[in-house]
């Protein structure tokens, strides 16, 4: 335990938060989120895949078992689960108890980008999906998904599953061109938030598309997470000799706090302003208690 942060950006790190039986133990921890009443669902590649625990650690139930092959993105919503299975090519909308809503994408069936090993710029961009990254909604009902690991595009679809527009290009320089977007997020504006991971920026969107603007005060940005009261949360990945951190930034993308952290996956922000971030190398879930 420790304190990090700066300001009113201050918090006391729990390590390995979560309580499990007796025996048992996390596989790679991909993703985290918080539903209405703060209950926790932790998104692992192990089974079962999704475990669920109260504000104080407790494990209450767990689902998913024969459901996912391959966890890697997960967001809720209004009490909805929205996930991604990367190897199996598809997004699948959950209830909060595990019983799937929805489907997008065909299972095992990927589009043609040209790229065969998962992370590489790909050759060309294509349509949904070949190894999705991360699926959110957004204040309209539409859907976003980030299909970065072998593609280099961010895909709409309506409500209804329906697919209304796609876009990026591989690339490393100009606005648009992704290398591995690896998560995102819809603001109650309807500005789209992409993290470039091997770009090592965020870029920012209109509803439609639309290019507006890119935060490169980043390295490798691995997740995105936005609070009540407008601050962004990343977490970062670690390039070269600079360590894994956690950025806190305001809606310009200016960074407000900053401090090294254990390598995560996954961020998300409670309604408390807690944050969680998903551990894939270290197994676990390391908690951050808003200092208030």
């Amino acid at each position: 335990m420790g304190t990090v942060g700066t300001g009113k950006f201050t918090y006391r790190c729990l390590n390995d938060w979560p309580k499990l039986p007796p025996g048992e133990s996390f596989g790679p921890v991909s993703a985290v989120a918080t539903d209405s009443q703060d209950q926790v669902y932790v998104f692992q590649r192990k089974s079962p895949p999704v475990r669920v625990f109260d504000q104080k650690g407790n494990l209450l139930s767990s689902w998913g078992v024969g459901a996912i092959a391959d966890p890697h993105g997960f967001y809720i919503s209004e009490d909805i689960v929205y996930l991604t299975d990367q190897k199996d090519e598809v997004v699948v909308k959950f209830t909060l108890d595990g019983r799937p809503l929805q489907v997008l994408g065909k299972r095992g069936v990927h589009s043609d980008t040209g790229c065969e090993r998962p992370g590489d710029l790909v050759p060309r961009a294509s349509g949904p999906f070949n190894h999705p990254t991360e699926m959110v909604p957004a204040p309209s009902g539409d859907i976003y998904v980030s299909d970065g690991y072998r593609n280099s595009r961010i895909h709409r679809f309506s409500a209804e599953g329906h697919l209304l527009d796609s876009w990026g290009e591989p690339g490393k320089v100009d606005p648009n061109q992704f290398h591995l977007p690896h998560s995102l997020l819809v603001a109650a504006n309807g500005q789209v938030y992409v993290c470039d991971r091997e770009n090592s920026r965020v870029q920012v969107f209109s509803a439609n598309g639309e290019y507006i603007e890119m935060w490169t005060d980043l390295q490798r940005p691995q997740d995105i997470a936005l609070d009540a009261n407008g601050f962004f949360y990343i977490c970062e990945a670690e390039v070269d000799n600079s360590p894994p951190r956690v950025s806190v930034l305001d809606s310009g993308g200016n960074v407000l706090a900053r401090w090294s952290s254990r390598s995560a996956h996954g961020l998300w922000i409670d309604a408390r302003g807690d944050i969680y971030l998903a551990l894939v190398e270290d197994m676990n879930v390391d908690k951050y208690v808003r200092d208030v």
